[in-house]
């Protein structure tokens, strides 16, 4: 039997002490509401009532929601409206490489809901707004934070990982226990799949991903314990994942799940301790994470700890010939 609407509610407003963060817009995030609104575009910060969105606008952060903002799945976790989709916006990756440049973007993550409806899931789409930011700067650092692409994934992958971004991000979100009801449409091993396809094909100093990063993330307090957390970042790691959010789940509305655990701080500490000892090169982990939490500051110390402060020629993976040719020194 389903839990009275009431109850939901109440549980969601107990929050301890830790959870507690003033969520009104700041002036950056106001500004770039403004804009992003005049641009006809979407953030999963505000789509997905991220708690981070004043802090991650004042870093010169922002995650665009591409392809709409009606998704084709019903993952339980996620405020997204679902639904059937419009058409494909073909001006929308201008107008976000627009947008990014007018904020003074840093740090672009670029993530979509599920297009289940299109032949190649939206991969191409992907590839377009990717072109149109690296237009901009050779400086500018493009995550893509993706979709499963259930059908076309080898496809889908490979076409991305041409386009050339600097972190590909897919997140499994769950323990596979938890998929039927959290990510009913989703499969682990196919998220897990991403990153093997990733390994397999593009694996090696001298390939592409010895210059693209990979990055996963799950959401905590959702029923999971603590053997089911260890090993799904066993089977992330052996599959070719890098680096790694932990983060909590909110409800947030009242069709979502239910919050079954709020995790303390420093369990959150104890599982980046696991994670970096398993080989993880990065790992953010505490109650406010998300995707994007820190995304710039996690890119730009890997890339320093990993190559010792050699230059890094972005340009060499698909910089635009428009875009100024600098090495970027980290």
């Amino acid at each position: 039997m389903s839990r009275p609407l009431h109850k939901i509610v109440t549980e969601q407003r107990r929050l301890p002490d830790w959870l507690r963060k003033d969520l009104s817009p700041g002036h950056q995030a106001a500004k770039t509401d403004e804009l992003l609104k005049e641009f006809g575009l979407h953030t999963i910060c505000e789509s997905g009532r991220c708690p981070n969105r004043n802090e991650c606008y004042s870093q010169k952060t922002a995650t665009f929601m591409i392809m709409g903002d009606v998704c084709t799945r019903t993952c339980r976790f996620c405020s997204v409206s679902m639904g059937k989709p419009e058409v494909l916006d073909l001006d929308e990756p201008k107008r976000v490489a627009h947008a990014a440049r007018l904020l003074g973007l840093g740090h672009v993550v670029v993530t979509s809901v599920n297009r289940d409806d299109l032949p190649d899931e939206g991969a191409a789409h992907f590839v377009q707004v990717i072109e149109e930011l690296k237009k901009i700067s050779a400086e500018l650092v493009i995550e893509i934070l993706t979709p499963d692409f259930k059908r076309t994934q080898l496809e889908a992958v490979e076409t991305i990982l041409a386009a050339g971004p600097h972190i590909f991000n897919h997140n499994v979100e769950t323990v596979p226990r938890l998929y039927r009801k959290v990510r009913p449409q989703a499969d682990y091993q196919k998220s897990l799949d991403l990153f093997r396809i990733i390994r397999r094909h593009f694996g090696g100093d001298s390939s592409p991903a010895a210059q693209i990063l990979t990055k996963s993330g799950l959401m905590l307090g959702l029923g999971e314990t603590r053997q089911e957390i260890l090993e799904v970042l066993r089977d992330l790691k052996a599959a070719g994942c890098q680096m790694l959010t932990l983060g909590q789940y909110l409800q947030s509305s009242t069709l979502g799940l239910p919050v079954e655990e709020y995790v303390s701080p420093a369990v959150f500490e104890e599982y980046k301790k696991e994670a970096l000892e398993m080989g993880f090169l990065w790992v953010e982990s505490g109650p406010f994470v998300r995707s994007s939490f820190h995304a710039k500051d996690s890119f730009m110390s890997l890339r320093a700890m990993m190559f010792g402060g050699q230059s890094l020629r972005l340009a060499k993976i698909a910089s635009s010939p428009s875009a100024p040719r600098n090495d970027i020194n980290i």
